[in-house]
This record gives C-alpha cells, structure tokens and sequence, in this order.
C-alpha cells in the first residue's frame, strides 16, 4: 500500500510539471539579408538553460513557466548580442522570430600569431579551389529562377499621407506597407521574375540562355529583361576578386587573400551526417575593397557550402548603407559541391543614413544541373557568337498558372501585391501624369501624344553673334511610330536676325540586330559637341563655365547628310555615309576670301562618302525604340574609317582620300582599379582647308571633356596626318585611405594622361596660313570687330602632351581634375601650362 501510494504521488507531481511546462519555437535570421543563421548560441541570462539553433537556423526550448520569468540571450560572431525579457504565453507554445543586428567581426577575429588554424584552413580552400569551382567542367547547365524586387524603406506613412500631391496614392500605403516592424516600415514597388535554362561550356568558350518566361511590374523592355536574366550572374566566390556595381572587391578566398583579411576558426558542426568547418574573416586594413564575413567549409573536399559576404563600414562606395552577398551549394551526384542559391541584398541610402532609402533583394536558384552532359552540347550549337540571351515567343505572357507551378519558390504576401499595386497605379491618370512630369525633368523630355517635346535645357543660350538663342526641339514619340523617328530644332539669333536648325528622320527597318537609315539637314554654327555625354555650349549652362580671354569662334555650316548603317550577331557594324556640307566661317577665324583661288569660287564646299567598319564583341545595350546606351564590351572595341571627297557633286570643290583608325577599352585591373584608353590615328590625302583637316579637340569652358585636350583651345592646332592615346587609370581611393578624415569622405584618386603627334604637308600650311605663312598684321585677331584669326599651329612631328590628376567623388558627386600642359612647352604661355576643371557625375 505505502509503495503504491508513493508511486501514485510521483506521478501526480511529475503530470503536475509536465503540464506546466511550455514551448519556446524560434527563428534567428539575419535582419539584412534574412537569411536564417545556424549554429546560433541561445540561452536563457539566469538559469543557463540554452542550445545552438540548427543548420536553417531554427531552435526549440522546454521550460517551465517558473523559468520563463528570464532573459533569452542569442548570440553569434559578428552580431550584436541580442536579449530579451520573456512572458509566459497563454498557450502552449511561444513562437518567436529573432532578427540579429550586424556587429564588428574586426573585434573577434584577433590574431596572436600570423598562421593560425584559420589560416590553414584557407590555404586548404585555395589550394582545392581548382577542385571545387564549377567552371572545370567542360559543360554544365541548369534551370534558373531569378526574382529582383526593389522597396522603399524608412517611410514616414503619416508624412506621406500629409502631402497633398501624394494623398490620391494613400491606398498604397495601407495596402502594401508592411509595418510588421515598427522601426522599418517599407513599400514593396517592383518586382521581376524569370525562368530561365542557363548553358555553359569551356572549350570553345559558349555561353547561352534561354528565357522561358518573364514577368516584371510595370517594365515591358526586352533588353532589361535580358539583363536580368542569369548571364550577368557574375559573382562567384571562387574567382580572385568578386564585382559589386563597377567595382571589384578582394574575394575571402583569393590566392593571396591573407594579404587582405584575417582569418579564425570558431567552430566545427555535422549537417546531415557531414562534418563542417566555420571560417570567419575580416579585413587587415581599413578602407579596401573587402568584405567582412563567414563561411562553411566541408571538412574532406574544402568546398564552400554557404558563403556570407558584406561590406565593411568604410568600405569606399557611395550611398550603400548595407550590402549582403550570399552563396550556397549544394551536393549534386554525391560528390559535387554546386551553385544552388545566390542572394544580393542592398540597402541604398542616397540623401544620407537613417533617412528615406531604397532596397534591392535579387534571389537566384538553380534546379536540375547537368554537368557534363550533351544535352547543354546540343543546346549550344544553336549558338552564333559566344554569348546569346534569347527571350523565347510568348515568355512574357505565360499565364498565372504557369507561375505558380514552374516557379521554384512562392512569393510572399508583399510580393504578391507589388503586381496588383503596379497594374492600379498605371491605370491612374494622376500616376501617369506625375511619372511624365519627374521624366521631363530628369531627361529633358516631354511627351505629347504622337509628339515629344525637348530636351528643355537647350531652351535659351547666349553668344557673342547671335546673341540671346532661343530655341525649340520637337519630335515624334513612339506613339507615332516604332518604325519611323522624326525631330529637330529651331533656334533664332536676337542679335543677328537668323533662323537656324535641324531636322532628322530615322526609320528602323530591324532593332536586333540593328539596321537604320538616317537622314539629317542642319543649318547652324559648330557648337563643339561630338559625343552624346560631351558638354556643348548650345544649352543655358555653358554660359557660367566659359573661360575667360578666349575669343568664341563661329563657324557655321549647312549639311545634309544620309547614312545607312547594318549590324550583326558577330559584333561587326558596316555603315555607309554621304555628306555635303558647306562650311562658311564667321568669327576669329579665315574668312572665305582667304581661300578663293582659281578652281574653287571661293567656298569651302564638299561632298564626301564614307566607309565606316566597327567591331565590339559582345558589346551590350539598354535599348528604347530608337536609342540606346551601351554597357561596355568585354574586349576592346575597334572602328576604321574610310572617306573619299568627290569633286563636282552638289558643287564639290576637293578631291581627297582620309582615312582613320580608333581602338578604346575600359578594364578592371584586378585591385589597382580600372583603365580606360583610346588609342587613334589618321592621314587626309589631299590638299585642303581646315575645315577638311584634322582639328583637334580643344576645350574652351571650365568643364572637364573626357575627349578633348583641356589645355587646347578649339581650332588651335590642326594636322593631316596625326595619332595620339588618351588614358586614364582610376586608383580608387589610394592614398586617401591611408588618412582617417579622407577615408571618411570616400574620397578617390585618379590619374590622366593624353598625348598626341601631328604634322602638317608644306601645301596645307600655306593654304591654311600656318607658321611662316601668317601675316601678323593683316591676319591679326581684332576682338572689337571679330576679323582676323589666331594662327592655326600645327606640332611638325613635336609631342603635345598633357598631364593631370585630381580629387574624384567630393560630396560623392563632383570631380575635379588638374591638368598641366607639359609638351610642347616652349609655345605655351604661362596661362595655358596649368587648369583646374570640375565635372559632375553620379556613381556608386
């Protein structure tokens, strides 16, 4: 009886406790990149009661309610420690999810000695790299599913409700804002998705994709369709440096990163029956391009199972508040370490931390991988260069259902709504209104219907001739026709009493590859600009920046011109192009008189054909209808130039032959930045006016012009046989990392440096008045009356060369460059040896 009893009382208390004991079910990610965090330390602050959270970062605790009057603690290198008075909950279970905030991993990576078990353990990663990279393989491919949604975070939902131009969009906020953080409300306003077989092989070098479907809120363009496909998937951790935006950062695992990073091993842990190493780094110096970060190493291969990169704090990139790269790999055949998952989270911060921002999430996974495989042959022999992204028929219409089906992960409840937010926004006529309004005044154009208005900063200039220029630019709009562009402009001088302009047609006949006709008349004076990103001096800012004691010269010309241009798929572009211009110079330069000698009435009239011949491999664009603006190629891209001038056509008056060579690239250069050179050349056959000569680029305003010679004024010097190389190398931040103030700043280093060789036939300078042949007393620029002319120079074989560097990113927008003239310096005045020019630009 005793014994019976007593075991009836045991029972009784041990039910007693079992029913007062509840659960603790929690999820620790990381509160950037979401990502879940394994192997996390929890623990309760008082009864010492704790366990790590699992490989998906997940953990659960039994207490009871007694334990629950306690603090949960959870801690991880690299995070901020994290604790939190908990309440017993009215169930039986409380679910908790933990989002840890970033820490200094500087401060628990502390070396005592230079090889420490981290250390060897990242010789043993780059010594197995060759092993474990997946591009040893001769072929492979998968499916790939890409998802880039972009928020805006930080909002103030009271501010924006208050804002009367902003009150008809309130149902967004109280639709879309997800408020689940109070801290860090955010509005989800777009998102892409594409589907997509991705095929790769290593000898002979092929790459290919083939969009399957393709979805974005909002974006109907193919080219940016295409880029957000999988070929520009360019991070991988194995490479010896890894590109974020236009930069390159050291990779953890470069074959030298230990002269980069410090390296600890804090721990070992089995996934799945397999054991794995738990490497942590972080940067030796302040203000490199490195990252700060883990990784989970397998303990026999040394493969990367799970690669966590972001950016240190004095990282030298403009407006990123954070940056989170992950990469994660899978097992494939039992003994491959593949590419399963890509993510890329940014948080852009561009009027200052704290404040309103922009969010960017990009996901990339990879489902049944063929390695080796003819299949991914066979699928590349479709190919007809190296690299082909194809938007197969009917990818961006497949139904609802498709999605949901093929798509390799579900989309949140935010992501959902982000397609129906953006479907009722473009339905709104206020929307489109506001959306014309900020692109007139980001682009400079308006559009009206079939019509298009701009750009509007051409609006109204100034000159010594014409005086105040009004001016009006006006064009069809794609509404008119995707086929046939048609604009111009109209400008009128106050002072001089004269209409000038221009009128274009363009007609598309194929966008890719591209094939056009173009046909243009222009009756206006020579502003100076020839390339699309030059700053000319027809628009209201040139007026500020001119400098100063240099007279304007006014040349005026009257063209017409039709050129016929075809591309195709190997990167070649073939153009043909017929000029007739007549060129009749107006101030401080040779009048027309000067060359009226028998045969040529007195003009400066030509009609010239071209031959035009350009290669850019690979070279990629972001196209519209009927422009585009290109991303660069991967090789260096080259352009020949042929052109006859044929006396007697349209009154023609010279015969001559030019031709002309250019061959530019831009290249990183591992960590010493990036190098942009242009290297050109050409002879003109013939004996001829300036106008049909050389004349080099000069630079007669403050601005900084990439393409000219910024010490050189516009029509100093002039030749007919010449080549000359620009260069500039951009160092990054250099020196400037070196001092605290100057890191803080971001501030980075460049140098430049440009040089020509030219020389001028006996003939042309004496039909151009150049060198013994210029009356200083008859030719002499008058400044009152405008006649006369500074003498044309020409360099007889001597080296003009021009050196400079600078200060770039100042208040992460300006650039200012110093610029000497150093060569040839016995015809240079003091004035013209040295110059200080600003330029402005955005970057990252």
């Amino acid at each position: 009886m005793r014994k019976a009893l007593c075991f009836t009382l045991l029972f009784w208390i041990n039910c007693s406790a079992v029913a007062q004991t509840k659960i603790i079910a929690g999820l620790i990610k990381d509160s950037h990149s979401e990502e879940p965090i394994p192997f996390a330390s929890v623990q309760m602050k008082n009864s010492g009661i704790g366990k790590l959270s699992d490989s998906a970062g997940r953990f659960f605790l039994r207490l009871t309610t007694e334990q629950f009057a306690d603090s949960l603690t959870v801690s991880y290198v690299g995070y901020t420690y994290f604790a939190r008075v908990l309440s017993v909950p009215a169930g039986d279970t409380l679910f908790l999810t933990i989002n840890l905030e970033r820490g200094s991993i500087q401060k628990e990576v502390i070396i005592k000695s230079k090889k420490t078990r981290g250390w060897y353990l990242w010789r043993k990663i780059v010594q197995k790299k060759a092993e474990n990279d997946r591009y040893r393989f001769e072929n492979f491919g998968y499916e790939l599913y890409n998802k880039l949604e972009v928020d805006l975070n930080r909002i103030n939902t009271d501010k924006f409700k208050n804002i009367r131009l902003l009150r008809p969009f309130g149902f967004i906020i109280e639709q879309t804002v997800d408020s689940t953080s109070e801290d860090k409300p955010f509005l989800p306003v777009f998102l892409t998705e594409t589907i997509s077989d991705y095929y790769f092989q290593k000898t002979p070098l092929k790459r290919r994709e083939e969009i399957k479907a393709s979805r974005t809120s909002g974006l109907k363009n193919e080219s940016v369709q295409k880029l957000l496909g999988g070929m520009d998937q360019n991070v991988n951790v194995y490479n010896n440096y890894i590109p974020v935006f236009d930069k390159r950062f050291v990779s953890p695992i470069s074959d030298n990163g230990d002269a980069f990073y410090n390296y600890r091993l804090t721990d070992t842990q089995y996934i799945g029956g397999k054991r794995f190493f738990h490497l942590v780094f972080a940067p030796k110096h302040q203000g490199e391009n490195t990252f700060l970060g883990d990784c989970w190493v397998h303990d026999s291969s040394f493969a990367i199972q799970k690669m966590n990169l972001r950016l240190a704090d004095d990282a030298n990139v403009n407006f990123v508040e954070k940056l989170s790269i992950i990469q994660e790999y899978k097992l494939v055949k039992d003994s491959i370490w593949f590419l399963s998952k890509d993510k890329f989270v940014i948080d852009v911060a561009p009027i200052g931390k704290q404040k309103f921002g922009v969010t960017g999430r990009k996901t990339t996974t990879y489902q049944n991988i063929s390695i080796n495989a003819g299949s991914v042959w066979e699928a590349l022999q479709k190919n007809k260069k190296l690299e082909e992204t194809v938007l197969l028929p009917g990818a961006s219409e497949q139904t609802e259902l498709y999605w949901q089906q093929q798509r390799h992960d579900t989309l949140s409840k935010n992501e959902k709504a982000i397609y129906a937010m953006v479907d009722t926004l473009q339905k709104m006529p206020l929307f489109k209104k506001y959306t014309n309004t900020i692109t007139f005044l980001a682009t400079g154009y308006k559009p009206i219907g079939n019509y298009e208005y701009g750009p509007w900063f051409n609006v109204i200039s100034y000159d010594r001739i014409e005086g105040i220029r009004p001016r009006f630019d006006f064009g069809t709009s794609t509404a008119f026709s995707k086929k046939w562009w048609l604009r111009g402009y109209l400008a009128y001088g106050i002072r001089d009493q004269q209409f000038k302009g221009r009128f274009e047609i363009t007609h598309l006949f194929k966008k890719n590859p591209r094939e056009r006709l173009y046909l243009s008349y222009l009756n206006d004076y020579d502003f100076g600009q020839a390339y699309y990103d030059e700053v000319g001096q027809d628009n209201i800012f040139s007026l500020a920046i001119r400098k100063q004691g240099v007279p304007l010269k006014f040349l005026k010309i009257e063209q017409q011109k039709i050129e016929y241009s075809k591309e195709t798929s190997s990167g070649f572009t073939f153009g043909v192009i017929a000029t007739h211009k007549q060129f009749n110079p107006v101030r401080a330069l040779p009048s027309l008189s000067y060359f009226d000698e028998p045969g040529n009435g007195g003009t400066l009239n030509n009609t010239e054909l071209t031959f035009r011949v350009r290669f850019a491999y690979l070279e990629r664009f972001v196209e519209g209808t009927f422009l585009r603006s290109s991303l660069g190629s991967p090789y260096p891209i080259a352009e020949l130039r042929y052109s006859k001038g044929i006396a007697g056509v349209f009154n023609s008056k010279y015969n001559y032959n030019k031709l002309s060579l250019s061959i530019n690239d831009y290249q990183k250069i591992g960590g010493a930045g990036e190098i942009y050179y242009n290297i050109y050349g050409g002879r003109v056959f013939g004996t001829l006016p300036f106008t049909m000569l050389e004349i080099h680029p000069g630079n007669e305003i403050y601005y900084y012009n990439k393409y000219a010679f910024n010490l050189m004024n516009r029509f100093e010097y002039i030749s007919d046989r010449y080549a000359g190389i620009n260069f500039e190398h951009n160092v990054g931040n250099g020196m400037f990392r070196l001092i605290k103030p100057t890191r803080s700043l971001k501030l980075r280093q460049f140098w430049t440096a440009k040089v020509l060789w030219g020389n001028l036939s006996d003939a042309n300078k004496k039909l151009n008045y150049t060198d013994q042949y210029y009356d200083a007393t008859a030719m002499k620029f008058d400044a009152a009356t405008g006649k006369g002319w500074f003498p044309f120079q020409t360099l007889g074989d001597k080296t003009y060369m021009e050196l400079g560097t600078g200060v770039d990113n100042i208040f992460k927008v300006l650039r200012l460059d110093l610029i000497w003239r150093v060569l040839p310096s016995d015809t240079a005045p003091a004035q013209k040896r040295f110059g200080v020019f600003g330029s402005f630009r955005i970057q990252f």
